[in-house]
């Protein structure tokens, strides 16, 4: 069974409908971003407040829509471009937000930033499925993967994102991002266990 990491449509199922964690010295905390716009007039708009939309014009609500996603809890489960493939995504306030404060009528993303570098944005994926062997068996196939947004002070080299010590943070994806580890088990294959873990730290907090 071949890896599965790298398929693009990944992202573009966040696009397509639309823990506190310690940053580094050159990151802005998002909390304290959002309770500047708070501060403003009008404040913050809520999912409950039905005044939302994803990227398609459509009202968010709270719980799971019939996509699968649950924005309130920052959640998405269910399939993954075939039936058989199913998918859990788990993310934080500054991957996408559950609320509006900047007044666009969309969740925020990386809040008071002109991207996600620096933000602390991780998301986490979560595949499992099955298929047959060679030999008409049938096998079970898990992927996990964490992602996070590279801090402002991070250099790509040959599509790997160093920190500043040039330590090796994780091979970069979709530009901004970096895999900072990656579990596969696939008994069929033998392969079982951790595939890839960041030498600087496998967590999601503290970039």
């Amino acid at each position: 069974m071949k890896k599965f990491i790298y398929l693009i449509g990944l992202v573009l199922v966040l696009a397509i409908v639309n823990t506190a964690c310690e940053k580094n010295q050159d990151s802005i905390n998002q909390q304290e971003v959002e309770q500047s716009f708070k501060a403003k007039p009008g404040g913050c708009t809520t999912i409950q407040s039905g005044n939302l939309v994803d990227s398609q014009g459509n009202t968010i609500e709270t719980g799971y829509n019939d996509f699968g996603y649950n924005y309130q809890a920052h959640i998405y489960n269910g399939d993954y471009g075939e039936p058989d493939w199913h998918l859990v995504m788990k993310w934080n306030y500054s991957w996408l937000s559950n609320k509006d404060c900047d007044g666009d009528g969309l969740l925020d993303r990386h809040l008071g930033l002109s991207s996600y570098i620096g933000s602390g944005a991780w998301l986490t994926n979560h595949w499992t499925t099955t298929y047959y062997d060679e030999d008409g068996n049938p096998c079970s196939y898990s992927e996990f993967i964490k992602i996070i947004a590279v801090p402002t002070d991070a250099t790509s080299i040959n599509g790997v994102w160093y920190n500043a010590d040039g330590v090796e943070i994780g091979p970069s994806i979709w530009g901004e991002f970096a895999i900072i580890q990656e579990i596969i088990n696939d008994p069929c294959e033998g392969t079982n266990g951790v595939s890839y873990k960041s030498p600087d730290h496998p967590g999601l907090g503290n970039w």
